[in-house]
């Protein structure tokens, strides 16, 4: 890879503006730049889910994930790019449906937390929401790979399903929302 940023400050966006990948130069609340920080936000969130004890097998697939993630930045980065290969939704589709069978059938709407794994795991779910939706939104007027809208989306629901597959594990269960409980 080389000595890429031998200086981490440029000046360059100091007026507002930023580079992407193509040389080209956007503002810094461009909807491109909005999707890319968002996602960047949710591969900060994993990382931080990522210091917690988590399994092996939990472990590898949130590392896998966030090089995952940086691909699709770089999509975000690259107008045009298209880094994330079709099959990559489906790859998370076998991860939530082999979490998801080890659980029962949910009955209620839950809440965030359980365990603090748990509870970051529903963190990164929100932030993940958040980053679809800016990438959505960008795709109402630029060119956004269909691989990365649908990645998000199984993303969300994969995390959705591992936390509460990570309060099982633990011995916890679904912290459950009750309607009107402070009524």
């Amino acid at each position: 890879m080389g000595h890429r940023l031998s200086k981490i400050y440029t000046r360059t966006g100091d007026a507002g503006t930023t580079g992407l990948g193509d040389g080209s130069r956007v503002g810094k609340d461009a909807p491109r730049v909005a999707a890319l920080g968002d996602v960047d936000e949710l591969n900060s969130v994993i990382g931080l889910l990522l210091c917690e004890e988590l399994p092996d097998d939990v472990r590898a697939a949130l590392t896998g994930i966030q090089h995952d993630l940086f691909d699709l930045g770089g999509e975000m980065s690259i107008p045009g790019a298209k880094l994330l290969a079709d099959t990559q939704p489906a790859r998370l589709e076998k991860l939530l449906d082999g979490w998801n069978d080890q659980l029962g059938p949910l009955k209620e709407f839950i809440l965030p937390g359980g365990t603090r794994a748990a509870a970051l795991t529903h963190l990164a779910r929100t932030v993940c929401r958040r980053a679809e939706r800016s990438v959505v939104a960008l795709a109402h007027n630029e060119a956004v790979s269909d691989a990365g809208r649908q990645y998000l989306n199984r993303l969300s629901d994969l995390l959705f399903v591992l936390g509460r597959w990570l309060n099982k594990r633990a011995g916890r269960g679904d912290v459950l929302w009750q309607k009107a409980k402070n009524a």
